[in-house]
């Protein structure tokens, strides 16, 4: 949620017209570590009010199913929640988008990365995609050229166990180890449904009219400029709140961190917003936020 809030606050401040959409499930633990009514509450409610622009910022909140009911649990049945985010939520949010999108000609589809569908739906509306990366720019460009990973047998192989040299034929990556590879491509089992997900999800990517990424250019210069050779690849970050609206939502996050999980400690992390969209002609922006969770033993 926290890199999602600030992409759509600060798109708001700068006029565009933002519907940022959340899963039911996510919406009620929220409410719920809050101690606040889940059908009242909105985590934008609070910087609309205190928005030092001369109008309210234009953030709306829409909440959409992700195909479970609220009590199922999603962490301890994580591969039948995940097989439901690779098979079921994609038709939920297409019925929500035929509500939503009114004006295709000025209307785009933002949406993380990990989702599987967004390509697909964006195609099926007539909108752009955008798909917004939050993590640096080299993870992102791993995952992209996995196909090369395979072919040379570093990952996913036909050809038996892994090769455990040095990688140096990913674009924008001079050389990277084996073992400095992110996890998922570093299994020997390919078809688990995270896998699954996440080879989908990259198919989609490659379709994306333009990639928000969470990182700073000049630190990853090499890795970006590949990634723009492929295609609109745009390194936004980091940033934070707009002023008005940063207090609030920081101190209803810090809320949420101290009653949801006491002994938990959240890293802090700042994020991401594109400064070279068109901003003469406001564009309706279909927000939707990728819930990440994990599980604890």
């Amino acid at each position: 949620v926290i890199p999602a809030a600030h992409l759509a606050l600060r798109l708001a401040a700068r006029g565009f017209a933002v519907t940022f959409v959340n899963t039911e499930s996510v919406h009620e633990q929220t409410a719920r570590a809050l101690g606040v009514d889940r059908h009242r509450y909105d985590i934008f409610a609070g910087a609309r009010a205190s928005s030092d622009h001369k109008e309210p910022l234009d953030v709306r909140y829409e909440l959409v199913s992700d195909g479970f009911p609220l009590g199922f649990d999603r962490s301890l049945n994580h591969d039948q929640f995940k097989e439901g985010e690779l098979h079921v939520l994609a038709a939920h949010v297409e019925d929500l988008l035929r509500r939503l999108v009114v004006d295709p000609a000025s209307t785009c589809l933002v949406a993380d990365t990990f989702f599987v569908w967004p390509a697909t739906l964006a195609k099926k509306f007539g909108v752009p995609y955008v798909s917004f990366w939050t993590e640096p720019a080299l993870i992102f460009n791993l995952y992209y050229h996995m196909d090369l990973l395979a072919e040379h047998g570093h990952f996913n192989s036909s050809k038996g166990p892994p090769r455990k040299d040095t990688i140096t034929y990913v674009p924008g990556v001079p050389a990277i180890e084996p073992h400095e590879l992110m996890s998922y491509l570093q299994d020997t089992d390919a078809t688990t449904v995270v896998h699954r997900i996440i080879f989908k999800a990259f198919d989609e990517a490659r379709r994306a009219d333009y990639v928000l990424c969470n990182t700073v250019e000049e630190l990853e210069a090499s890795t970006v400029a590949a990634l723009r050779a492929e295609k609109p690849f745009y390194a936004v970050g980091p940033i934070g709140f707009p002023r008005g609206a940063r207090r609030v939502v920081a101190e209803e996050l810090r809320r949420l961190r101290r009653r949801a999980h006491p002994p938990l400690r959240m890293r802090r992390r700042r994020w991401t917003y594109i400064d070279d969209l068109n901003r003469s002609d406001p564009i309706r922006g279909q927000h939707l936020n990728h819930s990440m969770h994990c599980i604890l033993s």
